[in-house]
């Protein structure tokens, strides 16, 4: 039987019509699933590497605003087309891979590095009806594929025959991994909150968002996701001034652009993925009517998390090494787990007949205060640090010989040079006498 058209729906219309046109020509059932799956699969993929075009476009228009550019504005209307030309350029630049490097791993990296965020997304709801697997471990799994993207760098950079390739390897299981600690213990807190760690039904139970009734660990979760794509000011994996390029120094043309492919991409993914756990996803007005509302409410939220990416981006400089490992060692991590913590209590001290609106209002004031307790433990500390430092300086001043100010330095100087005239007159006194 032909499906019966709903726009609300369209998507899933969609699906059941190629079932039901495969189903005339007598296909198995077994196979027209398999089409219909590979059919969306389809969709998802190009939609993910289409994606970075726009965006590259966006971040490059939004960067230059914060710098009083106009950034691209020459390849079609509004530097529209810019992105189009670098790719062509990628495609067309000669591919070099260096003589002792191992072809195979060296080759498999950039791809490793796309797949990998192609795989998240298979989890993430666009709408309550469109998602490509609702499976019961979504966060889980976008942890594990996610992790993927860490392997292709240190691929990357250990097969290329470079040291800084190397050195920029090294540098991500110092940071990728270690920002995998609190950014999997913030992850907690929604499926905590919504029981469940399926992505859809964390959605579905945000009548009131998590960011609100957990602020702190959106925050944690954005932070770390910053310092696991290893963009600004977390981009010490390919920092210019330190080692050139970092891991992907030895790449040329496409091979190249499939790196930048999936930072981009990686840089998009990470806010969807706080629109979904934090900022109620596809939920809105009107969506139980219209679902295919929640497409546009899901790109409305996941647009709005990466512009704010892009502020932080364009704001903040790159910190050091270990400035970096001092954030997430003690400050982030020691903060996730007071955090968790201090929900599971609260959330179990509430009552359940409580509505959402009120729990969620007593998790909010939770946070607050655990807020305040972390500035205030944060500004004890930098009271501590800068008398630690004063004394230094002071202890310094007191081995250092006093300054001189220009007047005495000149007057000494003029007494010098009159003793040595005393001296050489009285010398040639003596000297006169005894001859």
């Amino acid at each position: 039987m032909m499906p019966q058209f709903d726009v609300g729906n369209i998507g899933a219309y969609l699906y059941e019509l190629i079932g039901w046109s495969l189903s005339l020509l007598g296909i198995q059932a077994s196979m027209i699933t398999f089409i219909q799956k590979l059919v969306g699969g389809l969709v998802l993929v190009n939609f993910v590497l289409l994606t970075p075009i726009f965006t590259i476009w966006l971040e490059r228009k939004f960067l230059a605003r914060f710098q009083d550019r106009l950034g691209p504005n020459r390849v079609g209307p509004y530097g529209l087309f810019q992105s189009f030309a670098d790719v062509v350029k990628l495609i067309t630049k000669e591919d070099i891979t260096p003589a002792g490097a191992d072809k195979v791993v060296y080759n498999i990296g950039p791809v490793l590095s796309v797949v990998s965020v192609i795989g998240i997304w298979t989890v993430i709801p666009f709408a309550s009806t469109m998602v490509g697997a609702n499976i019961n471990v979504g966060i889980l799994y976008s942890v594990a594929i996610g992790a993927l993207g860490t392997l292709a760098i240190m691929m990357g950079g250990w097969s290329s025959n470079n040291k800084y390739a190397l050195l920029g390897a090294f540098r991500t299981a110092a940071q990728l991994v270690s920002y995998e600690v609190p950014l999997i213990v913030a992850l907690l807190v929604p499926t905590m909150l919504a029981g469940s760690m399926g992505m859809n039904d964390i959605v579905e139970a945000q009548s009131v968002w998590f960011i609100i009734s957990a602020p702190i660990a959106a925050l944690v979760f954005l932070v770390a996701s910053i310092a696991e794509v290893g963009r600004t000011p977390f981009d010490l994996l390919e920092a210019e001034s330190e080692i050139v390029a970092g891991f992907h120094i030895e790449y040329s043309g496409m091979k190249f652009g499939l790196w930048m492919l999936g930072e981009f991409a990686h840089a998009f993914t990470i806010s969807a993925l706080t629109a979904v756990l934090f900022l109620g996803g596809w939920r809105g007005p009107l969506v139980d009517q219209f679902p295919i509302l929640g497409i546009f409410y899901f790109l409305a939220k996941t647009y709005f998390v990466y512009l704010f990416t892009l502020w932080i981006r364009v704001t903040l400089p790159r910190i050091r090494i270990d400035q970096m490992n001092d954030l997430n060692w003690k400050f982030l991590v020691p903060l996730s787990l007071a955090m968790l913590v201090m929900m599971s209590v609260v959330y179990k001290a509430v009552p359940s007949g409580v509505s959402e609106a009120i729990r969620s209002l007593v998790l909010f004031s939770a946070n607050l205060a655990l807020i305040v307790a972390s500035l205030g433990l944060l500004a004890r500390a930098s009271r501590k640090l800068q008398v630690a430092e004063q004394v230094n300086i002071d202890m310094s001043r007191a081995r250092a010989p006093a300054n001189l100010s220009a007047l005495q330095i000149l007057l000494l100087a003029l007494g010098a040079v009159a003793f040595l005239a005393i001296f050489v007159i009285a010398t040639q006194l003596v000297l006169g006498l005894t001859t």
